[in-house]
């Protein structure tokens, strides 16, 4: 079984019937001859990816047990009060959560100029037959193309995708631009939570469990943005181009399986895995990352995940009290809202 592979092999795409084109826009992945999409750099990856959890497995391991379930909590607004704004006329508030879905997914392309620690030094273990062996040997940087294209080639990544979803449904330039949170994991406080470790290694850890968890939280909008593209009685005059783009946002997910799948075999590597201590002995990695991940965890799905959900409330009802029947449409998206986010105190 292959467990060592090139960075070519690692970012070699499967050959195309024909390219992923809409317009003038020329984006990543493309379709096999009976239509399917295919996404990028799968055709390595994949095969890597597969033997790589097979032989953690075989070593008495298993990828990290997580899912987008875990963030399934309340948000706002869901989808009835997505629909609900959008029939009223105030489609801005869907606009920008396009928009901002974008432009986070172009950052993403940092992922694939980022500097990597030297993980063999910290590691026990031989890792050049594993997942982690390979981060900078292709992993990460196809990681960072998926997401933030290739602009050097006119390629488009999930940006370019979410930004000609967003034109097909609403219009191009339908509403004025805005711009992401300047950050969307959770806030580093400075405290340390793996003293034992490395500070470079530590970060690393925290970087790739923060990384898991956005995944998540995108896949849970993911799909919530698809169920408002395709609800019935919205977008009538563009229905067709609603539901095209609908379809871009299921290229965009199906290009995600593999990032969520390589995170969760890092991770499950990892906690196999003996580092070195500052002190100059050695830790099992499950011990620092199970509790991390759990905290992490917590935090996210906690009085959090309703605070954030409050704060979206707040701004969308000063964008309410400028409509037409204000009051009557408060009501409504007040009676349609997810269970704690009205009773959420913002400090």
């Amino acid at each position: 079984m292959q467990l060592q592979f090139t960075r070519e092999e690692l970012l070699q795409s499967h050959e195309y019937a024909r390219p992923n084109v809409l317009g003038t826009k020329t984006m990543h992945g493309g379709f096999d001859k009976s239509g399917k999409y295919v996404p990028p750099r799968i055709k390595g990856r994949s095969k890597a990816i597969a033997n790589w959890t097979q032989a953690l497995r075989e070593r008495g391991g298993d990828l990290l047990a997580a899912d987008s379930s875990l963030l399934s909590g309340s948000r706002c607004p869901n989808v009835e009060q997505q629909c609900l704004l959008i029939r009223e006329g105030m489609s801005r508030v869907f606009w920008n959560t396009l928009t901002i879905t974008g432009k986070i997914e172009g950052r993403g392309r940092m992922l694939a100029t980022m500097p990597l620690p030297d993980l063999q030094s910290y590691i026990v273990e031989d890792i050049s037959s594993m997942a982690i062996g390979h981060l900078d040997k292709g992993l990460m940087f196809a990681h960072g193309i998926d997401e933030g294209g290739e602009p050097e080639k006119q390629i488009g990544g999930h940006d370019v995708m979410w930004f000609v979803a967003r034109d097909l449904a609403l219009g191009e330039s339908a509403w004025p631009d805005v711009e992401p949170p300047e950050r969307i994991s959770r806030p580093d406080t400075g405290e340390r939570k793996m003293p034992q470790i490395a500070p470079e290694i530590e970060a690393f850890l925290a970087f790739l469990m923060n990384l898991l968890l956005i995944e998540f939280r995108a896949e849970n909008g993911f799909a919530a943005t698809q169920q408002t593209l395709r609800a019935k009685g919205l977008f009538a005059d563009r229905r067709e181009e609603a539901e095209l783009a609908a379809e871009i946002v299921e290229r965009i997910r199906e290009d995600e399986k593999i990032h969520v799948e390589s995170l969760c075999l890092y991770l499950g590597e990892l906690r196999e895995l003996n580092l070195s201590t500052i002190a100059g002995g050695t830790v099992k990695g499950s011990t620092l990352i199970d509790p991390y991940w759990s905290d992490l965890v917590s935090w996210a799905t906690g009085g959090q995940s309703l605070l954030a959900a409050r704060q979206v409330y707040e701004g969308i009802l000063e964008q309410i009290k400028d409509m037409p029947g204000h009051d009557r449409v408060r009501q409504e998206f007040d009676a349609l809202m997810d269970e704690g986010v009205l009773e959420a105190a913002i400090a």
